[in-house]
């Protein structure tokens, strides 16, 4: 019964052929269990990730290498057509280099997300995983399609071609996304801090890869792409050291010299009791206006104080130090001489 013929072999020959696939995959449950039960048990004790990385890549390649071998061994042994041998072989030859390139991508991922978490934006690191290995696949499929005979010449150039039909149809996205790697690997600003941009100032809310969402003052949310962020002169207001703040006054014509000089001590003392404000000012008599004395008052807000609160805190002490010197501020007037002709 052994010997009965079936399909150009005999039975005992595809017995033989279907026992050694199924040794492979009995072999693939061993090596499997030992392999997560003792192999990673012991990496998980040693110092470096290294090893966790190669036994969590290695696992399923390598249980895929094992069953290609037995199913080649199986279908080599037997009595088959020649064209069958041949299609078999070229199918080996691709699925060998993706069994490869499998094993390559996942242990490059592994390391990238290992080790580029503690250096990279946690937004920038899916993209940079995912570019590695898309690269590595592409490298992989095209040297398997060169294997079996495919002109890679030819299928790289018209991949060159139609790379450049979808670049320049997306060229705009292309220069966000750009953009976008720009702002997470040089950070000029991060969600959170306040910016000034153009005709628009706020907080950022969200830095996506194809654009930053701002809310403004008015509570708007404003959507801008990446690449205008990076072609214009924005503003961090958050990392800021301290805020400026330009203070112009004017005095009547009637303020003495000594009334100056009482009001500059005046400007001069203001840093002492507030502590919002830093000890370095700037005050000086700047200017005869046409209808009042200016005295220009430098101050400079501290990191972390509410700057409009302290503008206007600032501005009462002002008001209220200078009505109890008797100092009067001067308000814009004209005075009009008529000659009268006989």
């Amino acid at each position: 019964m052994l010997e009965q013929i079936f399909f150009g072999n005999t039975l005992k020959d595809w017995g033989i052929s279907l026992i050694i696939i199924a040794s492979a995959i009995i072999i693939n449950k061993c090596i499997v269990l030992f392999n997560r039960r003792v192999v990673r048990k012991i990496t998980e004790n040693s110092k470096s990730r290294l090893d966790d990385l190669l036994s969590e890549s290695l696992e399923r390649p390598l249980v895929l290498g094992i069953m290609l071998v037995a199913i080649w061994v199986a279908v080599h042994r037997l009595n088959l057509d020649g064209n069958v041998d041949y299609t078999i072989w070229k199918a080996y030859q691709i699925l060998i280099v993706i069994n490869v390139t499998w094993f390559i991508s996942k242990f490059i991922a592994g390391l990238i997300d290992e080790y580029g978490s503690r250096r990279l934006n946690s937004r920038l690191l899916p993209l940079i995983r995912r570019g590695f290995v898309i690269a590595i696949w592409i490298i992989g499929i095209v040297t398997a399609l060169g294997n079996v005979g495919v002109q890679v010449t030819t299928l790289l150039g018209a991949l060159g071609v139609g790379g450049m039909a979808v670049a320049l149809a997306a060229q705009d996205t292309i220069k966000n996304i750009f953009g976008g790697i720009t702002i997470y690997t040089d950070g000029p600003f991060r969600i959170g801090d306040y910016i000034k941009f153009d005709s628009f100032e706020g907080n950022v809310q969200d830095i996506g890869l194809r654009s930053t969402r701002i809310k403004t003052m008015e509570n708007r949310i404003v959507t801008v792409p990446n690449f205008k962020l990076m072609d214009a002169s924005v503003v961090n207001v958050t990392i800021e050291p301290n805020r400026r703040v330009i203070l112009n006054l004017g005095l009547t014509y009637d303020t003495t010299p000594q009334k100056m000089t009482e009001a500059i001590a005046i400007l001069k003392a203001l840093p002492q009791s507030m502590t919002e404000l830093e000890a370095t000012t700037n005050v000086y008599f700047s200017d005869f206006g046409d209808s009042a004395l200016i005295l220009t008052y430098w101050y400079y807000i501290k990191k972390g104080e509410n700057n409009y609160e302290t503008t206007s805190k600032v501005n009462l002490e002002v008001l209220s130090r200078f009505n109890a010197a008797g100092l009067n501020f001067a308000f814009p007037t004209q005075t009009v001489y008529l000659e009268k002709t006989t």
